[in-house]
């Protein structure tokens, strides 16, 4: 849950079952030190643990909510990309975004895989806040013991919807992240900044998939004027293995403090 200072590759991340720990311990074991942990029943009294298992319940109560979706040809919305025109052969690529009403939001991520395209549910900026209120009900608005820890409440809170194809390229959070998985499965790979070396950082063109409705296809188009951005070179995840259950979809919320 915190940034990893200490982190080692192939190693498992520290489980803590329950009960959760006091505001104390997971600022004296876990923030300070900077090191990730796995909280088990953190909040089991959330009435979202049950609710949103039901996509027929998501789809009755954001009937008429209005969601970002974001479309990519691979499910790695923020990957390089190659493109047959930029200088070097790769680009930093943002997916395509737009606005669907959560029912057929829904159905684009349960149907990726079998189209051209991968659908995620993935807008930041506190997404659930501002997309998604109409749940608030289900959860608190904060997570009490972490804010105490933390010194303040959450400054965005998000929340993705995705499904085993939905996956994110190495980066740096200038923020303590928090994760409630509520449904399905999400892998971390953490590196401790010592690390950053082994990420091949370098200056790419930044560019923008466009969805074409007509063809169902995303293709990769840069900006104009071009501009360039530091990304890692890196695949995290270079292997076909995944841990997520297939078929399954992903609701994963998400917390962020500055530092």
């Amino acid at each position: 849950m915190a940034r990893s200072e200490r982190a080692k590759p192939g190693h498992p991340t520290p489980h803590r079952p329950p009960p959760h720990p006091t505001p104390l311990q997971f600022l004296r074991h876990y923030v300070t030190p900077n090191k990730p942990c796995l909280i088990s029943a953190a909040v089991p009294h959330w009435p979202a643990l049950s609710l949103w298992r039901s996509a027929a319940y998501l789809r009755t109560t954001l009937s008429t909510t209005s969601v970002s979706l974001h479309l990519t040809p691979t499910g790695k919305a923020d990957s390089l990309a190659p493109h047959p025109t930029s200088p070097p052969p790769s680009a930093s690529p943002q997916p395509h975004v737009q606005k669907l009403p959560f029912p057929e939001a829904l159905d684009a991520v349960l149907a990726s895989g079998e189209e051209k395209t991968v659908a995620y549910l993935q807008q930041q900026n506190d997404c659930f806040r501002s997309e998604y209120g109409v749940l608030a009900g289900d959860c608190e608005e904060h997570i009490p013991w972490a804010s105490e820890a933390l010194g303040c409440s959450p400054e965005a809170v998000n929340l993705w919807v995705g499904n085993h194809l939905s996956e994110t390229s190495f980066h740096k959070d200038h923020y303590e992240n928090l994760y409630v998985v509520i449904t399905g499965e999400k892998r971390f790979l953490l590196l401790p900044p010592t690390d950053v070396h082994r990420m091949y950082i370098r200056e790419y063109p930044a560019a923008q998939y466009c969805y074409h409705q007509d063809s169902g296809e995303c293709t990769l188009e840069l900006e104009d004027p071009i501009a360039y951005v530091p990304w890692c070179s890196v695949d995290p995840y270079p292997l076909p293995e995944r841990t997520e259950r297939s078929g399954e979809v992903s609701l994963v919320f998400q917390w962020t403090k500055a530092v």
